[in-house]
């Protein structure tokens, strides 16, 4: 009895009907759920370290106008260096860079939607988005104890005594239609944009709170690449403009 008991549970006919190929095809949907997860995963992880690398290191920027032309073209992407000055540098007459314009181009506490601006937060720090209205690219002029000063005879700018033969300037443009006479703060930069006419920059906020100069902290990082189009891809031109400008004294500040 035993015998036949055992036979019985050795056949395979008494096995339950799955029907042909219904176990390969359980392995193949669960294989695809598998590879599913996985690939989700990996992306997750590529976002994560994508979003890291822009927050500290190289954040793409999406040129939105033409202030700052014929340096940057609008939809131009470039890559803002975010180490150029976490050691101890501070930014020079001549850089360009990205800040922040709360306080100084852009009223502190302006209300905006806390979903929306991290969701485009997140895609303009990959250069898929616009900038945040309060992100702004321009070049210092002028650094903290400069005297910044519009116009010598010539129309020229002058910083510390010195006149300036800015090569970036737009053609055609003058180097500022607005007369104007600042002494830069320590600890602050004065920022022009290359399109003079074109540009909303520190000579449109003299008579704000701000007094139309951004604090050193509010830089975001300097734009050193292009990284779109392809035809533009490298360094940006550097600039001799500001060569001879001698450092500010009690003459000038």
């Amino acid at each position: 009895m035993d015998t036949q008991a055992e036979l019985q549970e050795r056949d395979p006919s008494s096995a339950p009907d799955t029907g042909p190929g219904e176990g390969s095809r359980s392995s193949r949907v669960l294989g695809r759920v598998s590879s599913w997860r996985g690939a989700l995963g990996l992306g997750a992880v590529c976002a994560v370290f994508v979003l890291l690398f822009s927050t500290f290191v190289v954040q793409p920027f999406l040129i939105p106008s033409g202030s700052m032309e014929r340096t940057l073209r609008v939809g131009d992407r470039v890559l803002v260096n975010k180490l150029a000055y976490r050691f101890g540098g501070e930014p020079r007459r001549g850089d360009v860079v990205v800040f922040d314009g709360t306080g100084s181009f852009v009223r502190e506490g302006a209300a905006q939607n806390p979903v929306t601006a991290l969701l485009r937060g997140a895609a303009a720090s990959l250069g898929l988005a616009e900038p945040a209205e309060t992100d702004f690219v321009k070049r210092v002029v002028g650094v903290g104890g400069d005297r910044v000063v519009c116009c010598d005879a010539r129309g020229r700018i002058e910083v510390n005594g010195r006149p300036l033969d800015e090569d970036y300037l737009f053609p055609g443009d003058a180097p500022s239609e607005v007369p104007f006479d600042i002494v830069v703060p320590e600890g602050a930069l004065w920022m022009m944009g290359d399109h003079r006419s074109r540009s909303r920059d520190s000579r449109d906020h003299l008579g704000e709170p701000g007094g139309g100069v951004v604090p050193v902290e509010r830089v975001i990082g300097r734009v050193d690449w292009f990284g779109w189009p392809l035809g533009r891809v490298g360094s940006l031109p550097g600039t001799s403009a500001f060569d001879s400008v001698p450092a500010p004294g009690p003459a000038h500040g």
